[in-house]
């Protein structure tokens, strides 16, 4: 393979669509005689719906239909199978029956023939309830049914009775709130029906798993429905599996006869479209004498919905980071009255890492060691949760890298020790971990007679260059220039790839895309030497194809002379890919983050000024795109550690900031100066690029880093989430008082 076009940064083929306006995304679709849904949402969080009035809603004007419990179609239930390509997060079907579970939950739908008059009349439906009493957070759904038992739970050794006789030793409770995803594409479905066919525009991160799960749901054959996303504005993970509203705009067009739209308003993407759960961890560390761990446990609880348990899997990372012979992993859940947990970027591990790399960082000082120096001696050589050697692990060269780079041999291990004018300057950092997934995957690839490839895959660029990378994984084989190169993605009737999350996208589509582009040039081979080829004298295997040209003995024909002698359209080329196996190596990628804060006690201001971050992802296929995707997730980081929570009324379990006035994300002027470093570590047991994914592992240990930070400059040792200045404020040191 060519290193010209692997690895290098060349800008996004789709960036002109972007900035230009011509993108469409899923809302831009208007399909004739389209109709506007608009839902009406609960306005409690527990009961039964006792009656809905619709008098006045049905005489405003433009309405063609008012859905309910009361009307609408009898449905069924998907399996919710990821690997039966039909998963969902919430289950329960809408407008099932009288029951609400959550704030926010849909309980009608408005069909009009404008947005306008659908919204309109909306807020003129009357609904009455019977209001029961809400679990609002998780410790009342602890105090009112306790837990239960979660997946993703392990042990080895006995980390008990190790804890109970270790040398040094630190038990701690760490928090974390509900984070929502907000991406700025608000979840939209545009669904019409063609007699018995469903065609669907939806923003989507998973096109396929949403159309198993409406073939599921429909009662129909899955090539009746066809669902495509071509552009997404971003999803974090929210997207990733299909939610009520694109059920109810798939019914109340097949019910009305009219393409209909649905768009969440951004409200509602505070309760109906998922979110980072809220968790409570408890961590226990022991180390001997010489500070290397002896007992590791880690015990999480995560709030989850009264339709469905969603498992924040904390634990994920704490099984093979450290090496240690006595460890404890599990997790459980509580039911509280909010809308189904989802996946939010790096699910598990970013909440997860927060509390154990505090941990860790407490760890360190109570024995006495560096937190950078108590981690090298730390980290693990192999998996030993699966007792797998790591098929790369570059850990401690990015921790050592990023150390160096940053400067942390200036830092002064004492709390409030380093000072600039009015500051207290602060040193932390973190590990941050991901595992590396591959999955089954298809491609078609064409070499066309007008001298262009066109490449189609169904599976998603959510924004993170997806279309970039597949192009250049043809460029790579064909020697074609990127401008020649058309890639099609976010269509069920490509060929199947995978869901975009979990940064396994990159690993699992360049290997079929790259076979596929192999195929495709040995049917040109063989169209070449057939007996109307120019190549008829020679032997298929003997052709050299390189930059577009066929060749043999010095003499060389461009492929597109080739097809055009025989009227040939294009030689195509169709691949299947298998996933990773993991019987032989345990897959995942590495990395470590290095925070400076500066904390201003007089005017309470505490800003993140500095981010040195070095990741190990094996090969960058696209340094550009691939730094973007650390940067980004290092500001999501950030995000986390200062501002972002959804806050819930512990009365009514109503949330209070469901907007983005009040929900706070990190802004430019929260934008400290970033380097990333990306390690050259191609991983070749993973793939023929050596590439695993990069788009979670940045968020990873970001918070802790920040949390750390904090501590060096303040003393104060917060562990929970976010890290706001009224906590800072209460107990600050006598030192650092203004």
């Amino acid at each position: 393979m060519s290193d010209s076009i692997i690895g290098a940064g060349p800008r996004r083929i789709d960036g002109r669509l972007k900035v230009s306006g011509a993108a469409p995304y899923a809302a831009d679709h208007y399909p004739d005689n389209m109709a506007y849904g608009y839902g009406v949402f609960s306005t409690i969080a527990s009961g039964r719906v006792t009656n809905i009035d619709l008098s006045e809603a049905r005489r405003s004007p433009g309405v063609i239909d008012i859905f309910h419990h009361g009307h609408f179609p009898s449905l069924y239930h998907t399996p919710s199978s990821m690997m039966q390509g039909n998963k969902v997060e919430e289950t329960r079907l809408p407008f099932e029956d009288d029951r609400v579970y959550y704030e926010g939950q849909f309980v009608a739908l408005v069909v009009a023939d404008s947005l306008e008059n659908a919204r309109a009349a909306a807020y003129k439906v009357k609904v009455s309830y019977d209001e029961e009493k809400a679990i609002a957070n998780l410790d009342q759904g602890v105090k009112a049914h306790g837990t239960q038992k979660g997946k993703g739970n392990h042990s080895r050794g006995n980390p008990g009775a190790s804890f109970e006789s270790a040398a040094h030793s630190i038990d701690y409770t760490y928090a974390t709130p509900v984070e929502t995803h907000n991406p700025m594409e608000m979840h939209a479905t545009v669904a019409s029906w063609r007699g018995d066919r469903l065609h669907v525009y939806e923003s989507s991160q998973g096109v396929l798993q949403e159309k198993g799960a409406l073939a599921k749901i429909f009662g129909i054959a899955p090539n009746q429905i066809e669902v495509e996303s071509p552009f997404i504005g971003s999803g974090f993970g929210s997207k990733l599996w299909m939610w009520p509203h694109a059920v109810t705009a798939a019914a109340a067009s097949r019910e009305t006869g009219r393409p209909v739209q649905v768009v969440v308003p951004r409200q509602q993407m505070f309760t109906t479209t998922g979110h980072r759960p809220e968790t409570r961890q408890r961590l226990r560390l022991a180390t001997d004498n010489q500070g290397r761990l002896v007992s590791v446990r880690h015990e999480s609880i995560n709030a989850t919905s009264f339709t469905d348990q969603y498992v924040e899997t904390c634990g994920s990372v704490t099984k093979s980071l450290y090496s240690c012979d006595n460890v404890l992993v599990s997790h459980e859940t509580t039911r509280v009255n909010r809308g189904t947990p989802t996946s939010m970027r790096a699910p598990g591990a970013a909440p997860g890492l927060f509390a154990l790399e505090s941990a860790i960082d407490e760890m360190a000082i109570e024995a006495g060691i560096d937190p950078v120096e108590f981690r090298l001696n730390n980290y693990a050589d192999r998996d030993e949760s699966q007792d797998l050697p790591f098929s790369s692990n570059h850990i401690k060269d990015a921790t050592r890298q990023a150390a160096e780079k940053f400067g942390w041999s200036k830092r002064t291990p004492e709390p409030g020790s380093m000072r600039e004018g009015n500051e207290f300057v602060g040193y932390g950092m973190a590990a941050c971990n991901w595992e590396a997934m591959r999955f089954p995957c298809d491609a078609r690839v064409s070499l066309r007679a007008d001298g262009t490839a066109y490449v189609t895959c169904a599976t998603q660029d959510i924004g993170t260059g997806t279309y970039t990378i597949v192009a250049q994984a043809v460029s790579d084989v064909t020697g074609l220039p990127l401008e020649r190169i058309t890639v099609k993605l976010g269509d069920t009737s490509y060929p199947e790839g995978p869901l975009s999350g979990g940064s396994w996208t990159t690993a699992t589509t360049l290997p079929a895309v790259a076979e596929a582009s192999r195929k495709a040039i040995e049917q040109l081979k063989s169209h070449a030497t057939s007996g109307q080829g120019a190549f008829s004298d020679v032997a298929a295997e003997d052709l050299s194809f390189e930059n577009g040209q066929l060749s043999h003995n010095g003499r060389a024909m461009d492929y597109t002379e080739v097809l055009g002698a025989q009227r040939l359209a294009s030689a195509d080329g169709e691949a299947h890919t298998g996933g990773a196996d993991t019987s032989k190596y345990s897959f995942r990628s590495f990395g470590a983050h290095f925070v400076e804060v500066r904390w201003d006690p007089g005017i309470s201001n505490l800003r993140v000024s500095r981010v040195v971050s070095a990741i190990d992802v094996g090969r960058a296929i696209n340094t550009l795109t691939a730094r973007n995707q650390v940067e980004g997730a290092v500001v999501m980081g950030l995000g986390m550690a200062h501002f972002e929570a959804t806050d819930y009324d512990h009365r009514n379990a109503r949330p209070v900031n469901n907007n983005y006035a009040e929900y706070l994300v990190a802004t430019h002027a929260d934008q400290p100066e970033i380097d990333v470093i990306l390690l050259d570590n191609p991983d070749y047991e993973f793939n023929e690029y050596g590439a695993r994914g990069i788009g979670e592992i940045g968020i990873t240990g970001m918070a802790a880093a920040v949390a750390n930070a904090v501590y060096h400059a303040t003393g104060k040792r917060i562990r929970e989430l976010p890290i706001s200045k009224d906590k800072l404020m209460e107990g600050i040191p006598e030192p650092q008082r203004a």
